[in-house]
């Protein structure tokens, strides 16, 4: 531009323009330098890198040189030249100020964010743990609000495991006696062979259910008996009788069948129809009594207890509702977060505050140097303390409406 404006006038004018314009020529040479410096790179990184770090402080250089050729040139013109070589000089010194604060906020920004992320990563480690201790500690909890809910205190508790432990086991037992046998029927039934599992899944429920029904069926006995009801007796009677009668023919004389081999070789004893029943009705006797003697008639009232969801004869004390552990797994973080609401909102705008004043900082100081050479002093007082003075200082608005208000009055 300058030497097309050279070129422009009279020959005779053209080295004494020449020679006045060479202070804004090597001006605006180096600051070519210095932008091209500073907006390229060999690689992305590095252009990136350079954009953070140089490229506003490059363009905050130019503004000074600019604006301090810019004033040498004004400066035999114009009144009070002390004052405006000091405003200059302070320029300079709030431009170096404003680089380092510049490159200083960004590291501060920098630590700050780290410091962010690894709140978050910490707030989101102790809800996966507080997660991980829900799901090991619910099922216990759970149990713990069951105990309370459906019984008093001084339930069987050893009693009524042994109860649903014999039951489990002495199903188990059955299950693969009768499996063979149970397979064929279900094979003449069905007119495919079923695999073994698919018997067992079958089987081992029903025979489960079974057997804690002929505990059941022995604690309603023992409660006719005890209340003394002759009707209720006879009844219950009957229907141990047909209990027996089916667990005798069905489960226990499978078991007699099985050993039937090992008795007549022992003692060449060949057991009939009526010795098997005979012998498996003891057994069952046997082992019902030790069961119920041991542990069934202490369990039993808790397992119907449970399943009639009845409070057990003779206990005190009151149900407990479910602890608000549940509740406190969600509830303290949403009550911890909307208590750091207002706290959230001055980090976050002290977090906008560091990631903008630096710049914003840079671009006064370099605003400066223009406003020197028009207006003779610096508008901005630097460095800036929050974002609410960089929102008051806006130029030259405060004065004009100031001499307005005086026009008027």
């Amino acid at each position: 531009m300058l030497l097309l404006l050279q070129q422009s006038l009279p020959a005779t004018w053209r080295d004494t323009f020449q020679l006045l314009a060479s202070g804004f020529t090597w001006v605006l040479g180096y600051s070519k330098i210095v932008l091209d410096f500073a907006l390229s790179g060999g690689s992305v990184g590095e252009i990136v890198l350079k954009a953070v770090l140089i490229v506003l402080p490059c363009g905050v250089l130019v503004l000074a040189m600019l604006g301090t050729m810019a004033l040498f040139y004004t400066l035999p013109f114009r009144s009070g030249r002390p004052t405006l070589l000091t405003a200059l000089v302070m320029s300079w010194w709030d431009a170096v100020r404003m680089t380092w604060f510049y490159w200083a906020g960004l590291l501060r920004f920098g630590v700050l964010l780290l410091g962010w992320i690894w709140g978050l990563v910490k707030l989101a480690g102790s809800l996966v743990l507080r997660f991980v201790k829900f799901v090991f500690t619910r099922p216990l909890a759970l149990l713990d609000w069951a105990t309370h809910q459906y019984f008093r205190p001084g339930v069987p508790w050893l009693a009524f495991l042994f109860i649903l432990f014999w039951s489990a086991l002495e199903g188990t037992i059955f299950t693969f006696t009768l499996r063979p046998t149970i397979s064929e029927v279900l094979a003449d039934l069905t007119g495919a062979e079923l695999s073994g599992v698919s018997v067992t899944l079958i089987l081992w429920p029903f025979l489960f259910i079974l057997i804690s029904g002929s505990f059941a069926a022995i604690q309603a006995l023992s409660d006719a008996i005890e209340a003394k009801k002759v009707t209720q007796i006879v009844s219950m009677a009957l229907v141990e009788g047909f209990v027996m009668f089916f667990e005798v023919m069905f489960l226990y004389r499978e078991l007699i069948d099985a050993i039937t081999p090992w008795i007549a070789q022992q003692t060449g004893f060949q057991l009939g129809f009526f010795t098997t029943l005979a012998l498996a009705s003891f057994g069952w006797i046997g082992v019902r009594a030790m069961t119920w003697f041991l542990f069934g008639r202490f369990g039993t009232p808790a397992l119907l207890a449970i399943l009639g969801r009845k409070a057990m004869e003779g206990q005190q004390g009151a149900a407990r509702p479910l602890a608000g552990a549940d509740l406190e797994f969600w509830r303290g973080p949403i009550n911890a977060l909307k208590a750091e609401h207002e706290w959230f909102k001055k980090e976050a705008q002290h977090l906008v505050e560091l990631l903008t004043l630096p710049s914003l900082q840079l671009v006064a100081a370099g605003f400066n140097f223009l406003v020197v050479v028009v207006a003779g002093k610096p508008h901005f007082t630097l460095p800036f303390r929050s974002l609410d003075q960089v929102l008051a200082s806006t130029p030259f608005i405060t004065t004009g409406k100031h001499h307005i208000a005086e026009g008027g009055a």
